[in-house]
């Protein structure tokens, strides 16, 4: 008895000591492919809208969208530029103003600040930002950080935004997600925004 129980003591030690890296391999793998399948792509491409004067890089193909706004009670289009990847929207708007008016600017850039807030029902407390401009310098502009609940369901939502003004332009760079990005995803985009 001592010796059949010393021979399967014997294979099993011998079938473990096989297949122990073979387990290790495997583990490994499938924690790699549930890490993969976890983490969002983030295919980053620059994009130069020469028509809007802004370079930024985009976590993925974007793409365009434009509507009817009302600012200061002129009807104006915003166009945007969206892109998407993982839980989070990025997208870069642009209003173009009929003046450089520096009251029109401020009346925009208030319109978009307290609609974006707005949609989370989020108190807005802006700060203020730099805005990289592609020839050297920078220019003044706001940022916010709100969260709340938004759309039928009040699914929670964050946004991450920055505005400035420039001449007949306004923009508005956010992010939008129901789990925000890493934060090194998100400074890739706000960083890369520069305008001509």
């Amino acid at each position: 008895m001592n010796r059949a129980f010393s021979r399967f003591t014997i294979r099993t030690r011998r079938t473990a000591r096989h297949t122990k890296p073979l387990r290790t391999m495997l583990c490994a793998l499938v924690a790699g492919a549930a890490l993969l399948a976890c983490t969002p792509a983030y295919d980053w491409r620059t994009i130069m809208n020469n028509d809007d004067g802004y370079e930024v890089t985009l976590p993925a193909k974007p793409r365009s969208d434009e509507r009817e706004i009302q600012i200061a009670g002129q009807p104006m289009k915003m166009k945007m530029q969206i892109a998407e990847a993982g839980d989070a929207v990025f997208a870069v708007g642009t209003v173009v103003l009929p003046s450089a008016d520096p009251a029109l600017q401020r009346a925009a850039l208030d319109f978009l600040e307290e609609g974006l807030a707005r949609n989370v029902n989020a108190p807005l407390a802006p700060r203020a930002t730099q805005i990289d401009l592609a020839a050297g310098g920078r220019v003044p502009g706001s940022e916010i950080n709100v969260n709340g609940a938004s759309g039928e369901k009040h699914e929670t939502r964050s946004i991450h935004a920055r505005f400035v003004a420039r001449g007949v332009h306004v923009y508005q760079l956010a992010i939008v997600a129901s789990k925000a990005p890493p934060q090194e995803q998100a400074d890739q985009f706000f960083t890369s925004f520069k305008l001509y």
